[in-house]
């Protein structure tokens, strides 16, 4: 964002690709998302879904030395909560053998209780379709509901794929299997699925609304698909399986309290003030076209009335 809001100050407007700050940010994002890749490989979902709120945090805070936001004191409540659930979390997760191998997920996408599991979601993701598809119902619960149910399938897919790679790097090869390639086919689909009606409900729906339903959304699908497929639950004692569901309302909570009352920024002018780009000292004002994706440019019809002058 810090890049794009530089890029509209410029006398030559570059596509974003070219901006050495946006590459450096999505190569940043890149890695994340590798490390959230691995992290499936050496802990069970139960704990790696609901980390997710490290970034919602993260954003909150670190805008206000990139974009220059204001601290306000929901933020700072809502980071504490969260902080407080993450300890819970990380304390009370479950503790079970990550090594998983080919034979066993094998085992699992077999097992009655996934089956089970699978019918009800595909019946349930088939009856939100229709009234998506057929009735034109998008309503922000029924988008992040869809996305939900398939973000259950990819966290699974994700976890037997990282683990099995996992072991083939430590010698023990899990890439001759099929079922490696049947949970990487999954796991690309359904995820690419999930993007579709996320973009949906970006468009149709402020992100403060859709960042904070999503999170807890994906975090429950995620938690019941360990639970269910993984059985990461299935020797807990009972006292560590509320306090680890104790940490992750305390993390809905913090996540709900930033995101709430965070409105969407809307120039209430006709210009952009340059002197309030993040990085720039500029005090001068750019009249954006309507009619064209960048900014800085005059209308055609202004421009032939001024060569007529």
């Amino acid at each position: 964002k810090c890049a794009h809001l530089r890029l509209v100050c410029r006398a030559e407007p570059k596509p974003c690709y070219r901006s050495k700050l946006w590459c450096c940010g999505i190569a940043l994002l890149g890695l994340a998302e590798l490390g959230t890749f691995t992290a499936y490989a050496l802990a069970p979902i139960a704990l790696v879904a609901p980390l997710g709120s490290v970034s919602v945090i993260g954003s909150a805070f670190i805008s206000v030395f990139f974009l220059k936001k204001t601290m306000r004191t929901a933020d700072i409540l809502g980071g504490t909560l969260t902080i407080t659930g993450i300890y819970l979390l990380v304390t009370f997760a479950p503790n079970i053998p990550q090594e998983l191998t080919a034979r066993q997920v094998q085992n699992y996408l077999v097992s009655w209780p996934f089956l089970v599991y699978s019918i009800l979601e595909i019946l349930i993701f088939c009856i939100l379709l229709y009234f998506y598809k057929r009735k034109a119902v998008k309503h922000i619960m029924v988008l992040l509901m869809m996305v939900a149910l398939l973000a259950s399938l990819t966290v699974i897919a994700v976890k037997a794929v990282s683990s099995m790679i996992a072991l083939s790097v430590k010698g023990k090869m899990q890439l001759t299997y099929s079922i490696f390639y049947i949970m990487s086919v999954l796991m690309a689909t359904s995820c690419a699925f999930q993007i579709k009606f996320l973009n949906q409900a970006m468009r149709l729906y402020e992100a403060t609304a859709v960042v904070p339903i999503n999170f807890v959304f994906f975090t429950t699908s995620a938690i019941i698909s360990g639970v269910i497929f993984y059985r990461e639950f299935q020797s807990a004692a009972l006292l560590s399986v509320f306090m680890f569901l104790f940490g992750c309302l305390l993390s809905f909570l913090g996540v709900i309290i930033i995101a709430r009352n965070k409105k969407e920024e809307h120039l209430q002018i006709p210009f952009i003030d340059c002197g309030h780009i993040p990085g720039e000292n500029l005090t001068g004002k750019i009249q954006p076209d309507s009619h064209c994706s960048w900014y800085g440019t005059l209308n055609k019809e202004d421009d032939l009335v001024k060569r007529q002058s």
